[in-house]
């Protein structure tokens, strides 16, 4: 019989307090705002007190970190999920709709994750190692398509990001451009002079 190697509790506590200070932490963020969050609005909801959330982040910008690093790996962990079509065309829509769909599925953890909401906010090098991992995944989507230029991966996700930021402006909980999207990738697809048949069109 083999033994099982001795757990360390102790660790395993530690991480699933952590995880229950990121979960209050961004149950604020969605209900409040992204700049609403406090170390003290973080405690209270939790029933913790201030001095001991410390032990675990020391710093608002600590929980901040922690957040942004979880979504980008959350985001990683969907990317590696979703299987691929071959045609060019198809697979870029693939792409622009999953990413699309996760960033309109949460305002407050894109603008986290995409905009500069939080100005005195920099994201460590941990947190930071998931949305490395994204693009790195991403430009060997594109490439496998023949989309190798950083111009032209910078133009892929400016003009995806766009269509996020007009939806959840302009009609948030909607579709009206994710209805779109085919006819922005066949724009782009166009441009960046992919074959294979045009997606549909949509109005």
């Amino acid at each position: 019989m083999t033994a099982l190697p001795n757990r360390d509790r102790r660790a395993e506590r530690r991480e699933a307090t952590r995880r229950e200070i990121l979960d209050a932490a961004w149950e604020i963020a969605r209900s409040e705002g992204i700049a609403a969050l406090t170390l003290r609005a973080v405690a209270e909801r939790i029933g913790m007190r201030s001095p001991s959330l410390y032990s675990h982040f020391e710093s608002k910008n600590a929980i901040y970190d922690g957040m942004f690093g979880q979504a980008w790996q959350q985001l990683l962990a969907l990317q590696q999920a979703t299987p691929l079509p071959r045609s060019p065309r198809r697979r870029l829509l693939v792409i622009a709709q999953g990413f699309f769909d996760f960033s309109v599925a949460d305002l407050a953890r894109y603008q986290l994750m995409n905009q500069r909401t939080i100005p005195d906010f920099e994201p460590s090098e941990e947190a930071y190692a998931p949305s490395l991992e994204v693009m790195a995944h991403l430009r060997q989507d594109l490439a496998e398509i023949g989309i190798t230029t950083q111009a032209d991966v910078d133009l892929n996700t400016a003009i995806v990001a766009g269509f996020v930021d007009q939806q959840l402006a302009n009609d948030p909980g909607g579709e009206r451009w994710r209805r779109q999207l085919p006819r922005l990738i066949d724009m782009y697809a166009d441009a960046v002079r992919l074959p294979g048949p045009r997606l549909r069109r949509t109005t």
